[in-house]
């Protein structure tokens, strides 16, 4: 989707603190056959005004964001030109991707850290401003493999307005701008509706104290499934052998 051979990407390696992780992905995508892949290792917040590395910005025609710790990434890019440029050049349909912390990035409300386990309870994820290149989802990472559905389920008993998003391993969810979510690899993605939730006690909830919530939708998608987040409708994929 971002040209094939013709592609420009640029990788932001921000979020580790591996000194190779940039260089990594640039090999990966040089692999894959793209035109040109650049790496912009912004460090420190006053890197986030070099022109040089601005101008790559917004001639790329796709940008990842690697993985590490997500607070790395949200307060040396959060509130600067790298941030704008990001939203901007993304509603100019340049394309964005991430993975686990530069997944996490994604939304609008970033789960910054939080505890494992299936049972939401009280105080046990704490959220940050993401990049906010989407107001509808909020997105966690690892999911299955490390026990997250509990810290997203509090995460939008605080506030049951955005879809939560559970990314296995090894699974990708691509976003159209018609708002459809497809899912793609060998894992699974969770999607989480709160939109008809009648009732949490997060208000009365005690620290680590279990959280009841009442008439959630949990849907489990596997490759070639989608969700229409307009319209909070899932469909399963086609079996296999069906024509297309």
């Amino acid at each position: 989707i971002c040209g094939g051979r013709r592609a420009s990407i640029a990788v932001i390696p921000t979020a580790s603190q591996m000194r190779d992780t940039g260089r990594r992905y640039k090999r990966t995508f040089e692999g894959l056959g793209v035109k040109r892949a650049t790496v912009l290792p912004f460090e420190r917040r006053s890197d986030c005004k070099r022109e040089d590395w601005l101008e790559e910005l917004e001639q790329a025609d796709g940008v990842f964001l690697t993985g590490g710790n997500q607070l790395r990434l949200s307060t040396t890019l959060g509130g600067t030109v790298v941030a704008r440029t990001l939203r901007r050049r993304n509603r100019e349909g340049q394309h964005i991707a991430g993975t686990s912390a530069g997944a996490a990035i994604m939304s609008e409300h970033m789960i910054a850290f939080g505890d494992e386990g299936s049972t939401p309870r009280a105080d046990s994820v704490t959220l940050a401003p993401g990049l906010g290149l989407t107001e509808e989802l909020i997105v966690d990472q690892h999911f299955r493999q490390r026990d997250r559905l509990g810290r997203l389920l509090t995460a939008l008993a605080y506030n049951p307005k955005a879809i939560g998003v559970g990314l296995d391993e090894d699974t990708a969810g691509f976003l159209r701008g018609d708002d459809v979510l497809e899912v793609h690899g060998s894992g699974a993605l969770t999607i989480v509706d709160p939109q008809e939730v009648e009732y949490t006690s997060m208000d009365s909830s005690h620290r680590d104290d279990p959280v009841c919530i009442v008439g959630l939708r949990v849907h489990v998608l596997t490759e070639g499934a989608t969700f229409d987040v307009r319209t909070r409708r899932a469909t399963a994929p086609e079996p296999a052998g069906s024509e297309r």
